[in-house]
């Protein structure tokens, strides 16, 4: 015997479990990495702060300052000091790659919208 539609079988009908396919992917959750409930540590934090700073001194002196102080005697800085094409290559690289990756991210979000 054949089941006959009735009328509730529309979009709103229930499927596998009894659940509604609306409810389904409600209940979605991503695989990749569950929501953290707690703020990343202070070391964390200090890492990446100390980090900036120190590429913002360097770069700073790299492509700025090296020009008009005299040489340090300090090996890297006299490098980064005497150097005339990459200095400028390192710094430039962070907007590039920023505005890669923000265009990249909205593709996707495009990408699994439409």
């Amino acid at each position: 015997m054949t089941r006959s539609p009735s009328p509730s079988s529309s979009l709103d009908s229930e499927v596998d479990g009894g659940e509604s396919p609306y409810l389904r992917f409600e209940k979605f959750h991503h695989p990749i990495r569950a929501p953290s409930s707690q703020p990343p540590s202070l070391l964390t934090g200090s890492i990446i702060l100390l980090s900036s700073l120190t590429f913002l001194v360097l770069g700073g002196y790299a492509t700025l300052f090296s020009a008009f102080l005299p040489r340090t005697g300090i090996y890297l800085l006299d490098v980064l000091a005497d150097d005339r094409h990459y200095k400028y290559f390192v710094v430039l690289l962070i907007p590039t790659t920023a505005y890669f990756v923000i265009a990249n991210w909205v593709g996707w979000q495009y990408y699994r919208n439409s």
